[in-house]
């Protein structure tokens, strides 16, 4: 009976630590090294092509996911692949499963996939694979617009299909290497 003035606490602090084992992270992990995550699911970093609508940024009218997050193309990529493997996947997850259009949006664009390297099924937009970045934490970001780095350049993907105008801050340098951008990648 003397020891129950630490039950309370030791009770909170379990159902805290319970929560945040059991919550979604936010922080994307690969479990594969050339591409991601395996399978449709989007706990590890991928996002979900499902919902995809347009959303107005302070750059202009982007397309962008069920969570409102704008979805982003890559230069280097093909119409049938994805060029972006392994550490490139921690920065910009793979919109991943068979896209589709949120109720009562109006998009002209086509939709299709593709398969990555590791199986998994990924969005594409006018033959542009589609991704999310990690540093847009909310609505309306557009922080990955026309970055330079993991040997190309990366464009929010606009209705038209065309490259956003209006460069995002934090700007990277031009530099044709993997590391440029000051991301760490």
């Amino acid at each position: 009976m003397g020891n129950r003035w630490w039950a309370a606490p030791v009770a909170a602090a379990a159902v805290a630590l319970l929560a945040a084992a059991c919550g979604s992270t936010s922080s994307p992990s690969s479990s594969s090294g050339s591409g991601g995550s395996t399978g449709g699911t989007t706990s590890s970093g991928s996002s979900s092509a499902s919902g995809i609508t347009t959303a107005s940024t302070s750059k202009g009218t982007v397309l962008v996911n069920s969570k409102g997050r704008t979805l982003y193309w890559f230069a280097i990529d093909t119409p049938t692949s994805s060029k972006c493997n392994a550490a490139c996947v921690k920065f910009w997850p793979p919109v991943v499963g068979q896209p589709s259009m949120a109720s009562g949006a109006s998009i002209s664009g086509k939709f299709g996939t593709i398969k990555r390297s590791n199986g998994q099924t990924q969005a594409t937009y006018d033959g542009h694979p589609l991704y999310t970045f990690v540093s847009d934490t909310k609505s309306g970001d557009v922080h990955g617009n026309d970055i330079n780095t993991s040997g190309g350049l990366w464009w929010a993907m606009t209705p038209s299909g065309a490259k956003l105008t209006g460069a995002a801050s934090p700007k990277s340098s031009k530099s044709k290497s993997s590391g440029g951008g000051g991301y760490g990648y």
